[in-house]
């Protein structure tokens, strides 16, 4: 199969990750990148030695032959271009947040439905080697049916030095981190009935939530609880790991600190060390999810080779877009949301 040509379309913080991983991915290769912002575009281009450049998207569709796009810029322009690439017939990957709104976001998975293209969200937690190492227990059936679970990000890491935007917006931590967290929840122990939250704001300094707790009810009965923070002082800081419990009928799985993996059931108890690995190009403590980034990349060339639906798919990602919406509703209202309804 002859090379998939792809396109970068954002330039910022985190597409260097991603530039990174394309360059370590065989079956792929980013041959033009598109950013608004020219020094942003000479930056990354002289870095990864990419002379086709383009300060406009149109222009980058129109004078480009494109295997897919991955649209690495913020949620406002999201929609507008997985709507570009649709009617070019490009497939897409598309970073999260999704999109501004669920209607927005149901619009875009639409758009690719009718043109006929896959569309994937870049939702790269659940593809973090630690993160598939709880999967894989649980697929093994050694603590048998889960019936709770708990999804925990706790930290008081500056993620704010590095993307000061993050500091100004009314919605924070759920919409950034949470949305990951959820996601593993629901990867982990499927899709969620209803869901409670609570936020909180302790650092005076930012406009938006800090601190935010879920309880969930899961289609398979159980309940699980999300919670995530940054503004948690540790002794040893855990960022950015995130740490899971599950409990099953026959057992237990916990993922601690230090990527410490103890599983004890039907077996007796197996602990093991299920650190990520330091790619070349990675850094600590970012190395998790650089790697991750690998992983969920790779998953969309495999899936565009063999003609199958990404597991982070915009159809899919819908239940987890929801479910923030839900959790921002829920904390407004301190009163349990229903998911079905949201997603009709």
């Amino acid at each position: 199969m002859a090379e998939l040509r792809g396109a970068l379309i954002g330039c910022g913080f985190f597409a260097v990750n991603q530039m990174h991983a394309w360059r370590d991915i065989a079956g792929a290769s980013i041959i033009a990148i598109c950013d608004r912002d020219p020094e942003r575009l000479k930056v990354v281009g002289d870095q990864f030695g990419i002379t086709r450049r383009y300060t406009d998207a149109a222009a980058l569709f129109a004078g480009e032959s494109l295997d897919f796009v991955d649209i690495a810029t913020t949620a406002p322009s999201h929609r507008p271009l997985v709507e570009m690439a649709a009617r070019h017939r490009v497939p897409a990957i598309c970073q999260k947040p999704f999109a501004p709104t669920l209607a927005d976001a149901k619009a875009m998975v639409k758009a690719c439905t009718d043109a006929g293209v896959p569309l994937m969200v870049h939702e790269n937690f659940r593809w973090q080697s630690p993160i598939q190492a709880v999967r894989a227990a649980l697929d093994s059936g050694e603590i048998g049916t889960p019936f709770f679970g708990r999804i925990s990000f706790r930290s008081a890491y500056d993620v704010f030095s590095g993307q000061p935007y993050l500091a100004t917006g009314k919605r924070f931590i759920i919409e950034d981190l949470g949305i990951h967290s959820l996601d593993i929840a629901r990867f982990l122990l499927g899709d969620v009935l209803t869901i409670t939250t609570r936020t909180a704001r302790i650092n005076p300094e930012i406009a938006g939530e800090d601190v935010a707790t879920m309880l969930m009810d899961h289609k398979s009965g159980a309940t699980s609880v999300v919670d995530c923070s940054y503004a948690t002082k540790l002794v040893t800081e855990p960022f950015p790991q995130t740490l899971v419990e599950i409990d099953g009928s026959d057992g237990t799985i916990r993922l601690e600190q230090n990527y410490r993996l103890t599983v004890t059931g039907r077996n007796g108890t197996v602990v093991s060390d299920v650190s990520p690995p330091l790619l070349p190009w990675a850094s600590r403590p970012w190395h998790n999810i650089q790697e991750s980034v690998v992983a969920i990349q790779k998953h969309w060339v495999d899936c565009l080779a063999n003609k199958t639906e990404p597991a982070t798919s915009g159809a899919d990602n819908l239940k987890t877009f929801a479910l923030v919406e839900a959790a921002y509703a829920g904390a407004a209202s301190r009163e349990p949301v229903q998911l079905d309804a949201l997603l009709r």
